[in-house]
C-alpha cells in the first residue's frame, strides 16, 4: 500500500509513532449503543523525510468526524475563554481593529472568542462545520456559516463582502485532511493588507514533552514552524511574526501576510526557527527516536495503576478529553483500572468514553464515590482542575497526571 504526503506528495515510509487501533476519539458512546461494536481505525503517525510534516492517513472523512453530534464545546474551559478575551484585545490594539475592520474565524465553534470581537463592535463571522456548536453560537449573536472552510468557502466569503483583515482559527490547522486546500483558501480569504493568526500545538514539545496522547484521528498533521512556513510559502502567504504560547502544553501563534505583505519581519520567526534547528526538527533522527519514549510512558502508567489497584485504592478520572481516549485505549487502560471519569461538559455527561467504555458523570460524582487518585486526563489544564477541585484532599485523595510521565501533582 502507498502513503503519501499530504502536503508535497513524497512517500511516506517513516514512523513517527505507531499506537496501534483506536475508536475516533469523540465518538463518545451513548447508552441506547452500548451494546453496539464501534469502528477501530490505525493510529499510526508519519513523517515525512521530505518536508518533514507529521500526519495521520485520513481512514474517516471529516464530514463524519465533524458533525451535528460534535461532542466539544470550546466554552467549558475558563482558562480557554480567558486566552481567548486577551487575544481579542491584543488583536485589536495591535493592528487596529474597528467597526470597519473584518474578523474571520474558521472553526469558530460556539463563539468562545468572537464575542469578544461582536461585544466591541467589530464586526465578526464565524465558518463552522458542526451545526450543534454554531447553533450556540447563532444564539449568542454571533453570524455563523455551517461550512467547511476551503477554497470554494473563501471564494464565497469575498463574493458576500467577507474578506477579511484579520483571518484566524485556534486548533483548526492540524484538523484538516486536505492542507493545500485549506491554507489556498486563506489565501483567498484574506484582504491584501489583511493578517492570518493560526494556533495550533507545536510539534517540537509534543516530542520534548511526550505529549503522544495529541495524536487522534481528529489531528491529521502534527505540526512544526519548519513544515507551516513551507506549506504557506507554497500558497503565496508569508509568515512576519511567530509566539510561544503555554495552551495545549505548549502551542505556537503564527502571523502570516501575503507575499510582500506590509508588516515587517519580527525577532520571534527566527527564534523559534532556531530553536526547531537546535533539536534537530529538519533531520530525522529525533522522529525516529520518538517511539521509544511513548513505549516507555505506557508502561509506566500501566505500573502506577495496577499498583494502586494492588493496593486497595481507588482511581477514577478527570475529563473526557479526545486526548484522554488516545491515551486509555493504546495502554489498554478500562474500568478495571479506572472506576470512572467525570467531565464539566453536561455533552459528554451520561455517556462512556470510546473503546475503553469508562463512564463520564457529573463531577459532582467526586464528593460521591470519595476516590483516592484522580488522574488529570486533560493535563494541560491541570492547574484549574486542581485549583476549582482542591476539596479532595478532604479525604486524602490525590491528583495525578499521566504526561509528559505519570506523577502525582503537589
Amino acid at each position: 500500500m502507498s502513503r503519501h504526503c499530504r502536503f508535497c506528495h513524497t512517500p511516506l515510509t517513516h514512523t513517527f509513532a505507531d499506537l496501534g487501533l483506536s475508536p475516533l476519539s469523540n465518538s463518545y458512546v451513548k447508552a441506547e449503543r452500548l451494546n453496539q461494536g464501534e469502528m477501530f481505525y490505525p493510529l499510526h503517525a508519519w513523517v515525512c523525510p521530505s518536508c518533514k510534516l507529521v500526519q495521520l492517513e485520513e481512514f474517516e472523512r471529516a464530514e463524519n468526524i465533524f458533525n451535528d453530534e460534535y461532542a466539544y464545546f470550546s466554552s467549558y474551559s475558563s482558562s480557554w475563554l480567558a486566552h481567548a478575551r486577551q487575544y481579542s484585545e491584543v488583536m485589536t490594539a495591535r493592528f487596529g481593529l474597528n467597526a470597519a475592520s473584518q474578523v474571520v474565524e474558521i472553526a469558530s465553534n460556539d463563539g468562545y472568542l468572537l464575542q469578544n470581537f461582536v461585544a466591541a463592535g467589530i464586526p465578526a463571522l464565524g465558518v463552522e462545520p458542526t451545526g450543534n456548536t454554531a447553533e450556540v453560537a447563532i444564539g449568542k449573536g454571533i453570524p455563523t456559516w455551517v461550512k467547511f472552510f476551503g477554497v470554494a468557502t473563501a471564494h464565497e466569503l469575498v463574493a458576500a463582502g467577507h474578506a477579511a483583515d484579520l483571518l484566524l482559527g485556534n486548533n483548526v490547522l492540524a484538523h484538516v485532511p486536505d492542507i493545500n486546500d485549506f491554507v489556498g483558501g486563506l489565501k483567498v480569504a484574506l484582504k491584501p493588507g489583511g493578517v492570518i493568526t493560526m494556533e495550533f500545538p507545536h510539534l517540537l514539545n509534543l516530542i520534548r514533552h511526550n505529549q503522544f496522547d495529541t495524536i487522534y484521528h481528529e489531528h491529521f498533521s502534527y505540526l512544526s514552524l519548519l513544515a507551516v512556513e513551507r506549506i504557506f510559502a507554497h500558497h503565496g502567504l508569508a509568515l512576519f511574526d511567530v509566539q510561544e504560547l503555554p495552551t495545549h502544553g505548549g502551542s505556537l501563534r503564527i502571523f502570516a501576510q501575503h507575499a510582500n505583505g506590509p508588516h515587517a519581519t519580527q525577532p520571534g520567526l527566527q527564534a523559534v526557527r532556531d530553536k526547531e534547528a537546535a533539536d534537530g526538527l529538519d533531520e530525522l533522527d529525533i522522529y525516529a527516536r520518538f517511539a521509544a519514549q511513548v513505549d516507555e510512558t505506557k508502561r509506566a502508567l500501566l505500573r502506577f495503576l495496577i499498583d494502586a489497584k494492588e493496593q486497595g485504592l481507588r482511581v477514577a478520572g478527570y475529563g473526557a478529553p479526545a486526548k484522554g481516549n488516545t491515551l486509555l485505549n493504546y495502554c489498554g487502560v478500562r474500568t478495571d483500572l479506572i472506576d470512572f471519569t467525570v467531565d464539566a461538559s453536561p455533552h459528554k455527561q451520561g455517556t462512556w468514553l470510546p473503546g475503553t467504555r469508562i463512564p463520564v458523570y457529573a463531577p459532582e460524582k467526586l464528593r460521591e464515590a470519595k476516590p483516592d487518585i484522580v488522574l488529570i486526563l486533560p493535563w494541560n489544564l491541570k492547574d484549574e482542575i486542581v485549583a476549582a477541585h482542591s476539596y479532595i484532599s478532604e479525604w486524602g485523595g490525590r491528583f495525578a497526571v499521566p504526561i509528559p510521565r505519570v506523577e502525582f501533582v503537589a
